[in-house]
């Protein structure tokens, strides 16, 4: 059916939305693709639903080329199955929940483990029936904090979410690869550029997890990669610790004053004044910084928490979070320092921490924190610090986390040379879940042997809507958005111009001979628009070639536009039709 502009349910704005943040959230709001129905929720216009039924498609079409089958769950499920797996307090305040008229409680699904599991269960009962793979592309909800960046980061999003089932690890290894490949091609197809790396898997659990980036700078994810091939989330960077010290002619800890330093660099300024050392000046590599945070675990309790890591290196809560998952980080408050008073603030040291101290607050530090090596830190009295203060003989914390900020130039943990720090949009995520979800919820099989055993299971998300937000950042300029050919709401927009009734005639045979050939048409046939009004529209709805019909038509040509390279040529009329037909088959 040809679009026409003048019944298309379009409206374009010329000003940017207020609380638009990135390109693509501009761009699809003003080229009419999506209005915002409330923070984090969007409603999709006909331009919209056009381009992500195409992404659907790509998605769909690979698939179910390597055999696996889509069903679809609803979206409202009851509480038992979360409640089996623990997810129903482990997703804390990501999950919409709800009571029926009953007092019934439900949720809005943030994703479809528990249901995939029980669906396998139910009808599945034989070693014969696996392995199989399963897959829907359906709407996801998830109570996001903090909502931005349009259809980047939502509270209502479209996701395909597969899982495969296997009798054991190397049925589950395959499933996964098959999985990963058929990422690489959707995402080739798509045109994203993408990065595959390790990354947590967090809540979902498992044995091994990767995700794919599209590297952009307004991206939320940061990852590293070495000029050996080592890529990771930088959530999942390891730290590579040194050695050991042997304790045996290290100097003992002595504390000094050090008035006025609150801070690292206050701290290192004054050690070199007041304190030097013969060998080299004091760094902030030097220090240990103590770091208080609490954490909010799922079920509301609060636990206080102190994080050690060298002075030179920041706490990056988003790893922390991610290695003590599922529980949040929030601020270490007044009311907390109030409910300690072994704390010194400002001059906190190993002294006061640790699960037997009299704060009785876990102490975790940083690998590198390892026996041996020596430190300046707090000493628990205003005003001054510990020297050579050495872990394993003169503190004890209760264990280690990978907490510290990451930086360029860290050597990768596998030895390939220094990393470089990226940001990129995640776009897809596999997980080797394992057997956690179906020994929650009793997927069991029998065997070759008739022995029960326990299904393992693969779980692989991409993100659709986000997907298409990605194309959209990776596709525009100054005037709009530039789609790539096969995503685009048409493959052509035809432009009437001018006030001769010839135009309008001439570009209606135009574009019902293209879309006889199977040519997908936009034709603006807007009567009373000026043609510049025209052009910015058709700019910004970006659809990857334009055909102008206008005054040139009095001399037997039009004009045929490349939206990427702004490059026209002047065209018969005669030939328009089998030109545009080469251009978009292009």
């Amino acid at each position: 059916m040809l679009m026409r502009m003048s019944t298309l349910f379009l409206r374009t704005l010329r000003e940017d939305p207020v609380e638009a943040e990135v390109a693509s959230h501009r761009l699809l709001v003003r080229a009419g693709y999506i209005r915002r129905a409330a923070p984090g929720i969007y409603t999709w216009l006909p331009l919209g639903l056009k381009v992500l039924r195409k992404v659907e498609a790509v998605v769909r079409e690979e698939m179910d080329a390597m055999g696996a089958q889509e069903v679809h769950f609803p979206a409202l499920l009851p509480r038992e199955p979360y409640e089996a797996t623990h997810r129903w307090t482990d997703y804390g305040d990501g999950m919409f929940r709800l009571k029926d008229r009953k007092g019934a409680d439900y949720l809005l699904a943030p994703t479809h483990e528990e249901m995939f599991t029980l669906l396998v269960k139910d009808l599945y009962s034989s070693y014969k029936d696996l392995p199989v793979s399963l897959y829907q592309i359906q709407q996801k909800y998830r109570d996001e904090a903090r909502p931005r960046a349009g259809i980047l980061r939502g509270r209502e999003f479209v996701m395909k979410d597969s899982y495969s089932f296997d009798v054991d690890d190397a049925g589950l290894e395959k499933s996964y690869e098959q999985h990963r490949d058929a990422y690489i091609r959707i995402f080739t197809r798509l045109g994203l550029e993408f990065v595959i790396v390790s990354a947590m898997s967090g809540a979902m659990g498992g044995s091994r997890s990767e995700e794919f980036l599209h590297p952009v700078a307004i991206g939320e994810d940061t990852f590293v990669r070495s000029p050996g091939g080592y890529a990771a989330n930088v959530e999942a960077v390891t730290t590579l610790p040194p050695a050991t010290v042997p304790f045996e002619g290290l100097a003992a800890a002595h504390v000094e004053d050090t008035p006025d330093t609150p801070t690292i660099d206050t701290l290192v300024a004054v050690a070199n004044e007041r304190h030097p050392r013969a060998d080299r000046p004091w760094t902030a590599a030097d220090t240990l910084k103590n770091v208080l945070v609490v954490l909010r675990h799922p079920d509301g309790t609060r636990e206080p928490l102190a994080v050690g890591v060298p002075g030179d290196r920041e706490v990056d809560t988003k790893r922390l979070e991610a290695a003590l998952a599922p529980a949040e980080i929030e601020a270490f408050e007044a009311a907390d320092f109030a409910a300690a008073p072994a704390l010194v603030k400002g001059y906190i040291g190993p002294g006061a921490l640790g699960s037997e101290s009299a704060s009785g607050i876990r102490y975790l530090v940083d690998p590198r924190v390892v026996d041996g090596t020596s430190w300046i830190t707090g000493a628990d009295e205003p005003g001054r610090h510990a020297f050579d203060l050495v872990a394993g003989r003169d503190f004890t914390p209760d264990g280690f986390v990978e907490a510290a900020e990451v930086k360029a130039g860290d050597p990768a943990p596998d030895g390939s040379g220094p990393l470089e720090l990226a940001r990129g949009i995640e776009i897809g995520h596999i997980f080797a879940l394992g057997r956690l979800y179906a020994e929650a919820l009793g997927l069991k099989v029998l065997d070759e042997n008739g022995k029960q055993v326990v299904v393992t299971m693969g779980s692989y998300g991409i993100g659709v809507t986000r997907a298409m937000a990605a194309l959209a950042e990776g596709n525009h300029d100054e005037k709009g958005l530039v789609w790539p050919r096969g995503l685009a709401p048409a493959e052509v927009h035809v432009v009437a111009t001018g006030k001769d009734p010839e135009i309008l005639v001439a570009a209606e045979r135009i574009a019902g001979e293209l879309e006889a050939q199977g040519v997908e048409v936009i034709l603006d046939d807007r009567p009373k628009v000026s043609p510049g009004v025209k052009f910015k529209d058709a700019e910004l709805v970006g659809v990857p070639t334009i055909l102008v019909v206008g005054k040139g038509l009095a001399e037997g040509v039009v004009e045929l536009r490349d939206r990427r390279s702004g490059e026209a040529e002047q065209v018969p009329v005669a030939d328009a039709v089998a030109r545009v037909s080469a251009a978009v088959r292009a």
